[in-house]
């Protein structure tokens, strides 16, 4: 007795689509002129084609994740930060390179700080800049410290600039900025780097460390009063990311290279920008790295061709295999920054 073949009227197409393309909370850490390496790092992003699914900001890194949350591509960033630092920021270049904070406050007696933060934005920000934090392109988290309170305060909604003004507002450069009655200062007093407010919300989460260390000037064994006062802040900032460090880090965690220049030395963005090359080729490396998703075999079907049977059963084992969580990943093991 001859065994009947069956035969599917249709033939059961198998879906070999790729999986959903990870998503990448952005942290971008405060350091003052340091910060400009940002820059680099979101035309990093530009460059690939994708785009975070959150940023959180600290000091500059709020500044430049308002620029991007509203739309700016890196290029523009960099073209408008070379434009303000040459042009229209005259006043405050002279003021930076002369550096004269004594004759300032004896000029002034009684001002708690030299600048007003938000004054200094209406003139460094691009107008590209939404107004308030409902009309950004990405989701932004901006960190600001209140200083009655001594805890970090994160701004998720409201007026943009006011939340920007505050994160960066360091004391002794800064007045502190008034939010509902609270004194605001910068945030990188708090949370220097804020990738633990992007737990969660992301699948990769990217922390780029813009932090810097003194540098001795051979011509003194001692640092002038003002140097001192600034380093000591970012001391306090740089042991705040170590311990964090300890207890988690981030997927990608990207020094910036830029440890050498100093908080004030804004002047010397194109230096700046060319020792944050080598970081940001290492964040593309890394962003490759960790979003490539390996093509199974397209088969449309089992009758299609001979080898159809032969496909689907390479295939299914792959289809079937369980895959590890990101985020677990991450807390199992500790990946140190590239060198």
């Amino acid at each position: 007795m001859s065994r009947k073949r069956i035969e599917h009227p249709h033939p059961v197409p198998i879906v070999t689509s790729p999986p959903p393309r990870p998503s990448i909370g952005l942290a971008l850490g405060g350091g003052g002129a340091r910060g400009l390496a940002h820059i680099l790092m979101l035309e990093a992003f530009d460059e690939l084609g994708i785009k975070p699914k959150v940023i959180a900001g600290t000091s500059i890194g709020a500044i430049m994740g308002a620029a991007y949350a509203s739309g700016m591509p890196g290029a523009d960033i960099r073209a408008h930060t070379k434009y303000v630092l040459s042009q229209r920021f005259a006043v405050m270049r002279d003021f930076f390179a002369a550096r004269p904070f004594q004759k300032f406050r004896e000029l002034f007696p009684g001002t708690s700080a030299l600048l007003d933060p938000s004054a200094v934005l209406d003139v460094v920000m691009p107008k590209q800049v939404k107004a308030d934090f409902e009309s950004l392109e990405i989701p932004l988290k901006i960190v600001a410290s209140d200083y009655y309170d001594q805890d970090q305060q994160i701004f998720t909604a409201g007026p943009l600039g006011v939340a920007v003004a505050a994160s960066m507002a360091l004391p002794a450069i800064f007045q502190p900025v008034l939010v509902d009655g609270r004194a605001m200062v910068d945030g990188g007093l708090t949370n220097p780097l804020p990738y633990d407010l992007l737990e969660g919300e992301a699948d990769i989460i990217v922390a780029i460390d813009v932090s810097g260390t003194p540098v001795p000037d051979p011509r003194r064994p001692y640092p002038s009063a003002m140097e001192a006062l600034f380093a000591s802040a970012f001391l306090f900032e740089r042991t705040i990311v170590r311990e964090k460090l300890k207890s988690a880090q981030p997927d990608i965690l990207i020094p910036s290279g830029t440890q050498r220049f100093q908080l004030l030395d804004i002047l010397k963005v194109d230096e700046i920008l060319a020792a944050a090359e080598p970081a940001k080729e290492r964040l593309k490396t890394q962003l490759r790295r960790v979003l490539s998703v390996e093509t199974l075999p397209q088969i449309s079907g089992p009758g299609d061709d001979a080898a159809g049977a032969a496909r689907i059963q390479e295939v299914l084992p792959v289809l079937t295999k369980p895959k590890r969580g990101l985020l677990g990943r991450r807390k199992r093991r500790k990946q140190q920054p590239d060198a």
